[in-house]
């Protein structure tokens, strides 16, 4: 195990990823870059990691140069998170007494221990240490969640706003809600966005791994509708396949995502989609490579979330992909600007634009294209983001 404890360093301590290597998720895959991007010597990471169980000999580890240590998940259901981010931050706390570290970040992803924060800010305090939070993106209107847990993440959030130390915003849209709604506490806060990985993917248009799956799901290139999310109805998935049945286009629409639960039989009972042959839920693809060609080989990418901050799919088509169609909220707006053309939920609007898209002009696609991908390399490439975290961190 390398020496950690450098004192001439500058340590954060991250929490509430499921950690690192990431194989999923944007706050895993936030971390997993901001390691791997790293290259300044003053600074030294520390992260917790998520585990069913604990093995002695594997504890702790490294990673991107990162310190990693595992912290066994509690068995309590959707609690778990909760507990999982406290025992992380007991652990970060003991730590830093143990190693005598000096003015320590511990910077906590996502606000989900807000009733019982006050605690152990105090005691990191006492330490010498700050609190940094990232509060994430409205958890609490996420229809996932019951009335009483959406009550607890409301409060959760104003109490981690309040005891923060600092509060960094992956939207700039979220900045404005946390100084609005939270005034009474003036917090203290910055705009980072998350960030995407613009180079283009290892496969090639004729690779095999690539023809094959199109082959798999009957589809060409070129002539296929996109989306890639979390399967939730706050994604706006019920809108867009109603849209589409109706959009006079010949063209596909495939859906990769996760249809375990209920939600894919509410969808079918409500709008009948298994009629319509060009409605495709492909399943889950993993394979970073093999989907960063598939969105490539899209005619467009069709992009509906309205709850959270920067969304990371989103940043991935618009570096991939060379027509975006985006529903009309600022979260949306604020990444793509002028690169990509917006809908509303109003009856008739996306199927209208699909069609719209369907007939635009190669040179009107492409100049879309640019912006977009111009966009995110000057605004939202790793490179970018982990410099602006390092200035903060510093």
């Amino acid at each position: 195990m390398n020496n950690f404890n450098n004192s001439e360093k500058k340590h954060i301590f991250i929490i509430g990823c499921k950690g690192i290597p990431a194989r999923y998720g944007g706050f895993e895959t936030f971390v997993e870059n901001l390691t791997k991007y790293n290259d300044n010597s003053n600074i030294q990471y520390h992260v917790a990691c998520a585990v069913d169980e604990l093995a002695e000999d594997n504890y702790e580890y490294v990673h991107n140069d990162a310190h990693c240590f595992n912290i066994q998940w509690r068995n309590l259901g959707s609690a778990r998170a909760v507990f999982y981010d406290i025992d992380a931050l007991k652990w970060c706390i003991d730590y830093i007494k143990k190693n005598n570290i000096k003015n320590p970040i511990i910077y906590i992803l996502a606000c989900r221990i807000g009733p019982f924060i006050s605690k152990y800010r105090k005691q990191l305090h006492a330490l010498g240490g700050q609190l940094f939070v990232n509060p994430d993106g409205h958890e609490w209107k996420r229809s996932k969640w019951s009335k009483p847990v959406q009550m607890y993440w409301k409060l959760s959030e104003k109490l981690m706003v309040k005891n923060a130390d600092f509060l960094i915003c992956d939207s700039q849209n979220i900045e404005s809600y946390i100084k609005q709604s939270y005034s009474a506490y003036s917090p203290k806060t910055t705009f980072i966005a998350y960030g995407a990985d613009v180079k283009k993917s290892d496969l090639a248009d004729n690779d095999e791994k690539f023809l094959s799956w199109l082959e798999n799901h009957g589809l060409r290139a070129k002539n296929y509708y996109l989306v890639v999310g979390r399967f939730v109805p706050e994604n706006n998935y019920e809108t867009m396949i109603r849209e589409f049945m109706t959009a006079k286009t010949d063209k596909d629409f495939v859906i990769i995502t996760d249809t375990d639960g209920s939600f894919y039989d509410e969808l079918k009972s409500s709008t009948h989609f298994d009629n319509d042959k060009r409605i495709k839920f492909v399943g889950t693809v993993y394979d970073q490579q093999l989907l960063k060609k598939i969105r490539e080989g899209a005619y467009a990418y069709l992009h509906g979330h309205e709850v959270g901050g920067t969304n990371p799919s989103l940043l991935e088509a618009l570096a991939s992909t060379r027509l975006n169609l985006l529903l009309d909220v600022g979260f949306n707006r604020e990444v793509a600007e002028e690169g990509a053309i917006y809908w509303s939920k109003d009856k008739g609007d996306l199927a209208n634009l699909i069609s719209k898209a369907d007939d635009m002009a190669d040179d009107e696609v492409n100049l879309l294209s640019q912006k977009a991908r111009k966009r995110i390399e000057e605004y939202y490439s790793w490179e970018y983001i982990v410099k602006n975290y390092e200035k903060v961190f510093l």
